[in-house]
């Protein structure tokens, strides 16, 4: 029988969620209207009156939000609340501009972990578990998330930080870790190295896995639940909105569940910005209801996604988005054509060949070129004894891109180990192209 950790939520009739909703979006428009010069501003420029915010229907007339606004005002200008209150603060490195700095209050933390106790308990965790939590920790919003929400529970929380791979296994054999938690990249890797010591699920004691913090695909999914003899759960989060828990998948894996009375979500046309309908794929929004030290009207995440309402396997009402396809910022568009690094992926591991690549785009001339670089098995590796086996792996590889991308690549294959590892989210693309 599936658990809850907040039943009265996550079952909640649509009405009275609708309601609650409609009541917090509008208290937290009034006070970031009275308390961020940002939002006045922003609100006033659009001619929103706070008070005319009633309901969730309401929330198409509001602006949106972006990650250059809080670069824009960084570090503190988007805090609601005095410094006084504030107890956290954690920030992303991000690829290029200032860093993006959230905070926390006493209130904003004890959501944070209830949102995370609620992932776990939806992962089958219980509070005789002990949670092995391989994400970084620090600025990071990774390792302290699933950590306070495993203390949430009342399991126990095992704080090993991502690195250190062998000691990473040494524990997972030896503390008895029962739930793991990392990014799926690293969750491969460990895989990898547990295999070159022959080390099988049988040796230890996991039984599942809660894993984000970047896109990955269902094949994907299925090569970690044979690496561990796991069920692999999915959660997305991002800094901005909180850390990881705005949503989670549940025993069914159809979808993750949003915490929809803190976080609202919608989907958009990422180039008009209008609402699409449920089940249509977009940009993910989402509208902060409940935070206090950093509410965010709008938020375009920059993520790919659907999202839809649907009576769950698992008895949960909470609204679903599917598993991320990419970002906008990360698809890469190849002569006019859309690509994702997810796609190269998910054909890699249908041909049998593990996860471990990297996109190599450049421009020659006028024409966008990319180069897949692919890394053998020992197995493949060792078997090939002619330069006409390359090139038939490398032709079939090719043939499959081109069959699922809609544009000719070229595949270039590596030795075993030459593709950098990640131990927190994988570098997939080198993108060597001048704009």
């Amino acid at each position: 029988m599936e658990q809850y950790y907040s039943p009265w939520i996550e079952c909640a009739g649509l009405d009275s969620l609708r309601a609650e909703q409609g009541k917090r979006l509008g208290d937290m428009v009034k006070r970031v209207y009275e308390s961020v010069p940002f939002y006045r501003e922003r609100l006033d420029g659009h001619g929103i009156d706070p008070e005319s915010i009633k309901s969730v229907d309401d929330l198409s007339r509001l602006p949106f939000t972006y990650k250059k606004d809080l670069r824009d005002t960084y570090p503190y200008g988007m805090f609601a609340v005095p410094k006084e209150r504030i107890r956290r603060i954690h920030a992303t490195s991000g690829t290029t501009g200032k860093m993006t700095v959230v905070a926390y209050t006493r209130r904003d933390l004890d959501d944070w972990s209830e949102d995370t106790a609620r992932a776990l308990v939806a992962a089958g965790a219980t509070k005789a578990d002990y949670i092995h939590i391989a994400y970084g920790y620090g600025l990071f919003t990774g390792g302290l998330g699933m950590h306070y929400g495993a203390e949430r529970l009342g399991a126990v929380a095992i704080p090993v930080s991502s690195g250190n791979t062998a000691r990473q296994i040494d524990i997972l054999r030896d503390f008895g870790s029962n739930i793991l938690c990392c990014t799926p990249s690293y969750a491969m890797y460990i895989g990898e190295a547990m295999s070159e010591m022959g080390i099988g699920p049988d040796d230890i004691s996991l039984r599942a896995g809660v894993f984000g913090a970047e896109a990955w695909s269902e094949e994907m999914r299925l090569e970690i639940q044979r690496m561990f003899g796991i069920k692999a759960y999915d959660i997305f989060g991002m800094a901005e909105l909180i850390g990881p828990g705005v949503s989670f998948e549940c025993s069914d894996q159809s979808g993750m569940h949003v915490n929809e009375d803190k976080y609202i979500p919608e989907v958009i046309d990422p180039k008009t910005g209008k609402p699409l309908p449920e089940g249509v794929q977009g940009e993910l929004v989402f509208t902060c209801v409940r935070k206090e030290a950093l509410p965010l009207i709008r938020y375009r995440t920059g993520d790919i996604a659907t999202i839809w309402r649907e009576n769950c396997a698992c008895g949960r009402t909470l609204i679903k988005m599917s598993k991320l396809r990419g970002r906008t910022d990360d698809m890469l568009i190849i002569r006019g054509v859309n690509v994702f690094p997810s796609q190269v992926e998910s054909v890699l591991l249908d041909l049998g060949l593990p996860p471990n690549y990297l996109l190599v785009v450049d421009r020659v001339g006028n024409m966008d070129t990319m180069e897949v670089q692919v890394e053998m098995t020992p197995e493949i590796f060792s078997g090939i004894s002619t330069v006409g086996d390359l090139q038939s792996i490398q032709k079939k590889i090719e043939g499959a891109l081109l069959s699922t991308l809609g544009v000719t690549t070229t595949v270039k294959l590596v030795e075993p180990k030459q593709i950098a590892r990640s131990e927190g989210k994988a570098k997939r693309v080198q993108d060597n192209r001048k704009f």
